[in-house]
């Protein structure tokens, strides 16, 4: 057996696109650190490490429990190449991930549960059910995993109030034959080997701040890549360099700056197209999706902002794409022109009129879909429900802010609210207000003390630690009730929305 330490871990989350070249290979850590415990077999396969495939996360987790719980001792730089090396060797493939890249991306507005309400409850309880379904296992890793659960948090079940059920029963019977049968080891899909250097047109939107538009440059730099984003918004533009790499099969993973702000990129890369989301590093709330594809790609419409057309009013509406060029075909009810084409986005002048609906444009042969409307029929507030988290006041651990936007609507053809063929308007601005949700949160005057909200939709809790002026010196912990307004020209419509405002979360994985 090799001589092992503990060493301190380098942060995570910026691991995988901040380090510098590597003077180490993940191979070289494989042999000198892994194999003091995992034995590698003649065919080449190392036990236990082959009898998984995760994400970059995923792996990272993995190496960061041998590091504080098995006391291998790893640099900075080692850490980050058997990472990248398990990540590029044992990875998932873009499908795999497909339906849990939420979790991943850090998205704040997301439903997580599982399959069916045994597997929500079983695994869901202490973290997502996506950090289950982002694995794969062979049958006998899978059973090792649920004992691995049991030996290192004995007591979870009857914490969870599970006295009920013969919970280990249940998990031997049922919980593992079910991981084994929808999440089987497989086969790793291949690296990418390419080359994404290029300029790429693209286009997403920042929930609070609004649409934009703009360009990712990337530059080849050894085995990662230099990488340049800059957005336009509809009243500035921020540009943010640093570095990028892709694992396995079309992971891309990146850290920018602007100077001020650093931020994270959590994409998916396939054909040439990036999708995914951006956010604060020390913030993962605020942040924005992105879909990016090459400005010399074939012709392909992005997203257009505004996306409604008030009736009688000129609005300029930017689409942003590739090959969208200059020739305009407007449906009869619409008016319009094209102001300007050039790097990827098109402005145009557009006036709508007759009846309220969905409406289809041309742009250089590509279909815009856009909606003409007088004034929403009614607003609903994203997040329906979420949380906030309290934090700060020289504590180690920052508070957790929430994004609200609220969402104008059409009825539709039914002409009734809150169906399924309502016609979403997108997001408008609104005035918001917190109030005490309940009874006992009038009491506590959580609306006093929890936190405020912006005039953007931003609730800022209020400071972690107890408080004096509340009973017995609690702390700012609320139970709220969201309120945005929007005002139109026949009155006002409102909506309401339902926010916690808790406690810091003490363990922040990367897959939570």
């Amino acid at each position: 057996m090799k001589p092992s330490t503990r060493s301190a871990l380098l942060s995570c989350a910026a691991m995988f696109a901040a380090a510098p070249a590597l003077a180490v290979t993940g191979e070289e850590v494989m042999q000198n650190a892994c194999a003091a415990c995992h034995v590698q077999n003649e065919d080449g396969r190392w036990e236990r490490i082959d009898a998984a495939r995760k994400t970059p996360e995923g792996w990272d987790m993995t190496v960061t429990r041998m590091m504080r719980n098995h006391g291998v001792a790893l640099t900075p730089e080692e850490r980050t190449a058997i990472v990248r090396h398990l990540s590029d060797t044992r990875g998932l493939s873009l499908t795999e991930t497909a339906e849990r890249r939420y979790i991943l991306e850090r998205e704040p507005v997301a439903w997580d549960e599982g399959p069916d309400t045994q597997m929500t409850q079983t695994c869901g309880r202490c973290h997502s059910y996506a950090r289950v379904a982002l694995q794969r296992r062979t049958p006998e890793d899978w059973k090792h995993l649920v004992n691995f659960h049991l030996g290192q948090f004995p007591t979870l079940e009857y914490q969870a109030l599970a006295r009920d059920r013969d919970w280990w029963g249940i998990a031997q019977a049922e919980i593992i034959p079910f991981l084994a049968e929808h999440y089987p080891l497989g086969e790793a899909p291949a690296p990418f080997t390419g080359d994404a250097s290029g300029d790429y047109v693209l286009a997403g939107r920042q929930p609070g701040r609004g649409d934009y538009t703009g360009r990712l440059v990337l530059k080849k730099a050894g085995e990662d890549y230099e990488v340049t984003m800059i957005l336009d918004f509809a009243d500035s533009s921020q540009s943010f360099t640093g570095t990028g790499r892709i694992l396995g099969a079309g992971e891309w993973r990146a850290t920018l700056s602007d100077g001020k702000t650093a931020i994270r990129q959590v994409l998916a890369f396939e054909n040439g197209h990036f999708s995914g989301r951006w956010y604060h590093a020390d913030s993962d709330v605020i942040g924005g999706r992105l879909e990016a594809v090459r400005a010399d790609a074939s012709p392909l419409v992005l997203a257009a902002a505004p996306a409604r057309l008030k009736i009688g009013e000129e609005t300029l509406v930017r689409v942003a794409g590739t090959g969208l060029g200059e020739a305009l075909t407007l449906p009869e009810g619409v008016t319009g022109s094209v102001e300007s084409a050039a790097d990827g986005v098109a402005v145009l002048k557009l006036t709508a009129s007759g009846a309220p609906g969905p409406i289809s444009i041309e742009l250089g042969g590509q279909k815009v879909d856009l909606v003409a409307y007088d004034r929403p029929d009614r607003i609903s507030i994203t997040p329906e429900t979420t949380i906030a988290r309290i934090g700060g006041n020289g504590g180690p651990i920052p508070k957790v802010p929430a994004q609200f936007e609220a969402l104008g609507w059409l009825n539709g053809p039914d002409g009734q609210p809150d169906t399924g063929d309502d016609i979403p308007l997108g997001a408008f601005p609104a005035s918001w207000a917190t109030v005490d949700f309940d009874a006992e949160a009038e009491k506590m005057q959580d609306a006093k003390f929890a936190g405020s909200i912006s005039d953007t939709g931003l609730f800022t809790p209020a400071d972690a630690g107890p408080n004096p002026e509340r009973p017995m010196q609690t702390n700012n912990a609320g139970n709220l009730k969201v309120i945005a307004t929007v005002e139109t020209e026949t009155g006002p419509l409102s909506a309401e929305a339902h926010l916690y405002a808790t406690v810091q979360r003490f363990v922040d994985a990367p897959i939570r």
